[in-house]
């Protein structure tokens, strides 16, 4: 198990902050919600909250900042722009670099978009006996782009992006169960089993995150990804933006439950 686990958000952020932590996020502050992150012109802010508002399976929205501001409300104290264990930065939909911390980058014209994470069902999977397996392995979660398209909105248009779980066959309605109590973090799976039917050639060739081994008594469980607006920025060609690096989440103070 991660031993970020117990930690409190404020002390994670930190260790974060300090570059101490630069892994995946997967396990860590465990009660608490992890968000993605797209940082975005403020002319091309709407379009993207649109976007959200239009596809709220794999954009759920937890909070939307002011331009300029770095202080999220849902984590008093925090900063976007140092607080993520890793960054990526896109000009016209093409990855430039990663980086563990934004401020050279910063405008005041910037606006951030916190994005509900799955990594924050995770805690409750495993309470109710679902084991995780890239959490026991402290590997990041695997993610497929698929065929399921996107509703477009302006600029931005494209196909929703996946996580998978490995979860045995008498396991899987009560992990539908459980993930559905939380639409505010992707809800319950979008797909379930038969990877080919949403334009998943090959389980171990993820396009982020690590693989990891599905049993005979397994079927793979496939729930919405923000990593989606990552995908849909690459494909419409996004001028600029920020990103978080998959799987490498911001830790808020907001509690699962």
């Amino acid at each position: 198990m991660n031993h970020t686990t117990d930690m409190s958000p404020d002390a994670f952020r930190l260790l974060c902050r300090s570059g101490s932590f630069t892994g995946p996020t997967a396990g860590a502050a465990s009660p608490y919600i992890q968000a993605n992150m797209m940082i975005l012109p403020k002319e091309d802010a709407f379009d993207f909250l649109l976007f959200c508002q239009r596809n709220p399976k794999p954009c759920p929205l937890v909070e939307v900042l002011d331009p300029g501001q770095v202080e999220p409300h849902c984590a008093p104290g925090g900063d976007i722009r140092t607080d993520l264990p890793g960054y990526r930065v896109f000009e016209h939909g093409r990855l430039v670099r990663e980086v563990n911390d934004i401020r050279e980058y910063w405008r005041d014209d910037f606006v951030t978009f916190l994005i509900g994470c799955s990594f924050s069902f995770e805690h409750a999977l495993m309470a109710g006996g679902i084991p995780l397996r890239h959490v026991e392995q402290q590997r990041n979660v695997a993610m497929y782009k698929t065929n399921i398209p996107c509703r477009t909105a302006g600029r931005f248009g494209g196909n929703m992006v996946v996580s998978m779980r490995p979860v045995k066959s008498g396991d899987v309605a009560r992990a539908v169960e459980i993930s559905g109590r939380f639409p505010q973090v992707h809800g319950a799976p979008v797909h379930i089993g038969h990877p080919e039917l949403i334009g998943i050639r090959d389980l171990s060739q993820p396009e982020f995150g690590d693989a990891v081994a599905i049993h005979d008594d397994e079927l793979p469980v496939f729930w919405a990804c923000g990593v989606t607006p990552q995908y849909v920025a690459e494909l419409s060609r996004t001028p600029f933006c920020i990103t978080h690096s998959p799987g490498k989440m911001f830790v808020t103070d907001l509690l699962n439950q």
